[in-house]
């Protein structure tokens, strides 16, 4: 895999769509393929909602790093993705966050002493996360009580920005947004069970089939590239087939 980069002619721009929990993690990745090979790889974040019905008007990207499995899936059946390119590159989780210390305990029960003015989630019909959200909410029975204090991102990035900058004091945002490597994690969370929510399996899938797209499509499989999305605080699909 590393010697058909190596070869690759010509540097060339590669435009990715990212669902917005996943944009760091890529261009940490994008940093070491271009290092390697002199191509430039242009990371569009956004919410994969938004980002499939532009793909689907003909936007111009490359590939696509969709936040769930239903949009790749989608591209894949409309005849949109190239054929078989879809792959299960991350395994999202979602966390209960506020960045301030001690603020959240390990069990979530904060949510249900509603002591906070606002609560961010993303919007459940756009992003995976929100939905996974929307999912936890009903399952502990508060959904219908909190409608008066939820703020809604977007996506998964103004969520997280939402409590960040203290528009809301707590929200359920992607771990992969705290967890940064080299850095400690500020603030206080608690990671929820992974059977509060259905899994957040985030697929991609090529749009173009050229040399430099199929390179940066084989990096993203490779040991290397893997290593540094789990380092970000993802699960792994071990049983999807990566390229060593």
């Amino acid at each position: 895999m590393l010697s058909s980069i190596s070869n690759a002619s010509m540097a060339s721009n590669i435009r990715v769509a990212t669902a917005s929990n996943f944009s760091e993690t890529l261009k940490a990745i994008a940093r070491q393929f271009e290092i390697k090979t002199g191509h430039t790889v242009i990371v569009i974040p956004g919410s994969t909602g938004k980002l499939y019905a532009q793909i689907k008007h003909g936007a111009p990207f490359d590939i696509f790093f969709s936040g769930d499995i239903k949009r790749a899936e989608l591209l894949d059946t409309e005849n949109i993705a190239v054929a078989s390119s879809r792959f299960t590159y991350a395994i999202g989780k979602l966390i209960l966050w506020s960045p301030q210390t001690g603020y959240i305990d390990k069990q979530g029960n904060v949510l249900k002493e509603r002591k906070y003015r606002y609560l961010a989630i993303a919007n459940p019909k756009l992003a995976p996360y929100g939905k996974a959200a929307y999912e936890l909410l009903q399952k502990m029975g508060i959904w219908d009580n909190l409608q008066g204090h939820m703020v809604r991102g977007e996506n998964i990035g103004q969520t997280f920005q939402f409590v960040k900058t203290g528009n809301a004091q707590l929200g359920l945002v992607a771990y992969s947004q705290i967890k940064q490597p080299g850095h400690a994690i500020t603030g206080s969370f608690w990671i929820i069970p992974e059977s509060y929510y259905t899994a957040i399996k985030q697929q991609a899938v090529m749009l173009k089939d050229n040399d430099s797209v199929q390179s940066f499509y084989a990096f993203v499989k490779s040991s290397e590239a893997q290593d540094i999305i789990r380092s970000f605080g993802y699960g792994i699909d071990t049983r999807e087939a990566y390229a060593q």
